[in-house]
């Protein structure tokens, strides 16, 4: 007796809704994990909703009851991420990680590290800047945080990608 795992459907370049939306129609459980991004483009500012992990979708599926070859010619879709001619198994708690990251619009919170707030000291890991200290003063956006680092004899905003930052 088999029962429901979650898999990796790999789609084609940004038809990740697409291919969502015609897996739904088929009846298979489909999730899709989005984030929210602002998006700068001709001195306009908006929000934009992506997908998480572009590309990839994940689905339901029990591999004994399923018709889960149909999922191989579905509009959108590469195919599923395969070992051999079986579908991989993605582990439950993969998923349950991801969704409880989840805003009430269902989108994914990025961010910083557990135990970071703005005030905190932290060190760069990467760039430049590597191996300073400095401390934490604002969130820019999804991805980018603003460290206050001493420089000079003076503290000098250096915006950084949030996962080169850590706790000092």
């Amino acid at each position: 007796m088999s029962e429901r795992c979650w898999y990796v459907v790999h789609t084609k370049p940004n038809e990740e809704l697409r291919a969502a939306q015609h897996l739904s129609r088929q009846r298979f459980s489909v999730y899709l994990p989005r984030y929210t991004a602002t998006r700068r483009h001709a001195r306009k500012t908006d929000t934009v909703i992506r997908p998480l992990f572009p590309r990839y979708l994940f689905i339901a599926l029990d591999l004994a009851r399923d018709r889960w070859r149909s999922i191989q010619s579905t509009f959108g879709v590469v195919g599923l991420v395969m070992s051999g001619d079986a579908p991989v198994p993605l582990p439950a708690q993969a998923l349950e990680a991801i969704r409880a990251r989840e805003d009430v619009r269902g989108c994914v919170k990025l961010g910083l590290a557990a135990g970071l707030n703005i005030g905190s000291e932290v060190k760069l890991l990467e760039g430049i800047f590597a191996d300073h200290s400095g401390v934490l003063d604002r969130i820019a956006d999804e991805r980018r945080v603003a460290v206050l680092v001493q420089l000079l004899g003076r503290q000098v905003r250096v915006f950084v990608n949030a996962e080169n930052v850590s706790a000092a």
